[in-house]
C-alpha cells in the first residue's frame, strides 16, 4: 500500500499530491536527488503551529474545566518529540518517509526525531492541503483518546518537591545516577537511582533518563514523608 492509497482508506481527498509527498521527504533524501526535490522542514514548521492551535483547542474546551498550568503541562507531554513519534508508528505512518541511503541504514525509519518531524509536516501538509477537517481524521485518531483522562498527563515535578523537602538541611546533596539502561535505541529503558548524600533514597524506571529522575525522586519523596 502507498500513502495515498493509505489517504483514501483515511477518507481523506488530496488536491496537491507533491505537497503531501513533500511532508514525507527527509533531508537525507534531498541530498542524494536533483535539485527540484524539497524537503519537508518548512512544513514541520507550519505542522507545529496546527498541533498547537489543534490542541490548545481541545484542552479549553474540555470538561472537566483544565487551568491554565494544567493546559500546559498536557499540551507540552501531547506534543512532545516522543509523542509525535509514537503517533506516527500507530498510524504506521514511517512506512512512507523517503530517507536517503545513509540514514535508513542508520535506522531513520524508527528514530523518534526523524518521524516525529515527519508527523509535524504531515499535519502541516494536511492543514495547507484541505484544511482543519483533513487534520481531525488523523489526530481524532491517536490524540483525542489520551483527551479522555487529560488530567492523568499531569506530571508531577518530583525532583523539585524532593530537593524543596531537603533543601532546608544544606548539607544534605541530592544525586541522580542512571544504573541502567536495556531495550533498543529507540525504545530504552532507563533505571536511575537517587541518592541523598550517597545514601540511595529511591529508584525510578521510564522510557527516557528524565522520566526515570522523576520516577526515582517520587519514589524517595514517597519514603521521606511516611
Amino acid at each position: 500500500m502507498n500513502l495515498f492509497e493509505w489517504l483514501r482508506q483515511q477518507n481523506i481527498r488530496v488536491n496537491n499530491r507533491d505537497l503531501i509527498t513533500n511532508a514525507f521527504t527527509h533531508s537525507s533524501f534531498v541530498n542524494e536527488q536533483p535539485s527540484n526535490t524539497h524537503d519537508n522542514e518548512r512544513l514541520e514548521f507550519m505542522g507545529d503551529a496546527v498541533l498547537q492551535i489543534w490542541v490548545s483547542t481541545r484542552l479549553y474546551l474540555h470538561e472537566p474545566i483544565l487551568h491554565e498550568g494544567q493546559m500546559t503541562t498536557i499540551r507540552a507531554q501531547l506534543v512532545c518529540e516522543r509523542a509525535l513519534a509514537n503517533y506516527s508508528r500507530q498510524l504506521n505512518l514511517n512506512q512512507f518517509i523517503l530517507l536517503g541511503h545513509g540514514e535508513e541504514k542508520s535506522g531513520g525509519r524508527n528514530r523518534d526525531s526523524v518521524i516525529s518531524d515527519m508527523f509535524e509536516a504531515f499535519i502541516g501538509a494536511l492543514y495547507l492541503d484541505s484544511g482543519m477537517g483533513s487534520v481531525d481524521v488523523i489526530l481524532n485518531q491517536c490524540i483525542t483518546p489520551l483527551l479522555t483522562n487529560a488530567e492523568t498527563l499531569i506530571v508531577t515535578d518530583y525532583k523539585t518537591k524532593l530537593q524543596e523537602f531537603v533543601q532546608a538541611d544544606l548539607r544534605q546533596s541530592i544525586i541522580y545516577e542512571v544504573v541502567s539502561m536495556k531495550g533498543p535505541a529507540n525504545q530504552p529503558e532507563f533505571e536511575v537511582e537517587v541518592k541523598l548524600d550517597h545514601l540511595v533514597m529511591g529508584r525510578g524506571q521510564g522510557p527516557s533518563k528524565k522520566k526515570a529522575e522523576q520516577n526515582a525522586a517520587k519514589d524517595a519523596f514517597s519514603k521521606l514523608v511516611r
